[in-house]
């Protein structure tokens, strides 16, 4: 018999559906994503720690379970919502259900949701927490207190990694970070050491890196001022690439400020113009927090989004650092952004003389 759950919005708001995933109840940051595929790479992006992660695509589960396309080792959400689950998936290389999936994660999720009335809340209220539970919630103070902590700290690695053996080495800051940044990385020729987020400026450089990469994560960026310092002193040293968390991060070290978007940027169907040929990339993006553009105090504003003009990209020529908030390793999602990977080797190879 199917077991009847509430999603409880901290507006009070109230959405009904049916439990699929695991059996408990919980609190968390309510988030939508716009993907119509990638629903594995959203479960296992560390970007999405702390939230409750609604889907507004209306068909998910349908080509099951793939562990090689998991952008982490496990499942980063709080609470999973799908307008419909599929129980039955289709692909050559599915491992088994999402259903079974989400249990062995310990993932709560719920399933029946009218999850396009549930977006249009979040877009017109903005981001707000809720509950998912098996009975109508009413600690409503309880909502309005959760506040996503220490989230980098959580999902960042704890020791140093090494893939991949080429010629160029690369540091990768790991603050949550896609497995596609150091498979991205290593295909075209890199050794890719991924260090723990809280990792000394000083040991990165003892390292001998041929650059540095700062990779996403979750949570607010402001919080982490150990991090930004770090950043502040590799700065200039060696050439740096960052992206979305490591975006924000960089531009807080160099001064500039971040503030909480409404309802964020979530899915792979992001338009993101490049200001200087004016040209427009379909990108994948996942962050809640932007850059104020008119706060930087250095660099130079390189893309902005087509929607709503926020900061996307920033260019540190002074510094030999770029970075960008969207996802150009992104996948599943567009592949426009690919070539800033290109561009960073080619950044690297000027600044060892070859």
């Amino acid at each position: 018999m199917e077991k009847r759950a509430y999603i409880t919005l901290e507006n009070g708001r109230v959405f009904e559906g049916y439990s699929f995933g695991a059996e408990r109840e919980t609190v968390g940051e309510l988030v939508f994503t716009t993907g119509m595929t990638g629903y594995l790479e959203t479960l296992t992006d560390p970007s999405y720690y702390g939230q409750i992660v609604t889907q507004t695509f209306p068909l998910i589960g349908n080509y099951g379970v793939i562990p090689p396309d998991f952008e982490s080792k496990k499942s980063h959400v709080t609470a999973y919502i799908v307008r419909e689950k599929c129980d039955d998936p289709s692909n050559f290389r599915s491992e088994g259900a999402l259903e079974l999936y989400l249990k062995q994660q310990n993932i709560p999720a719920v399933y029946g949701v009218d999850t396009r009335e549930l977006t249009r809340t979040v877009r017109e209220a903005g981001v707000m927490n809720a509950a998912v539970s098996f009975k109508p919630f009413h600690d409503f103070d309880a909502l309005k207190r959760y506040r996503v902590r220490d989230a980098v700290r959580s999902v960042s690695s704890d020791r140093i990694e090494v893939y991949g053996e080429g010629k160029v080495h690369v540091v990768l800051y790991d603050f949550g970070a896609k497995m596609n940044i150091e498979r991205e990385l290593v295909k075209r020729g890199c050794r890719v050491t991924v260090v723990p987020a809280f990792t000394a400026a000083g040991d990165v450089l003892a390292l001998h890196p041929d650059g540095v990469m700062l990779a996403n994560g979750p949570g607010d960026p402001a919080e982490n001022v150990e991090i930004i310092q770090n950043i502040r002193e590799l700065a200039g040293k060696v050439p740096i690439f960052g992206i979305c968390l490591g975006h924000q991060l960089f531009a807080l070290a160099m001064g500039g400020e971040t503030r909480k978007m409404k309802y964020g940027h979530r899915g792979s169907n992001q338009p993101v113009k490049d200001l200087k040929t004016g040209r427009v990339f379909i990108t994948s993006q996942n962050h809640g927090y932007e850059v104020v553009s008119s706060s930087l105090k250095t660099g130079t504003l390189s893309y902005i989004n087509a929607n709503d003009g926020t900061c996307e990209g920033i260019d540190y020529p002074e510094l030999n650092a770029t970075t960008v908030q969207f996802h150009p390793e992104a996948c599943s999602g567009p592949r426009d952004a690919a070539f800033l990977f290109a561009d960073f080797l080619k950044r690297i190879g000027k600044s060892a003389g070859q």
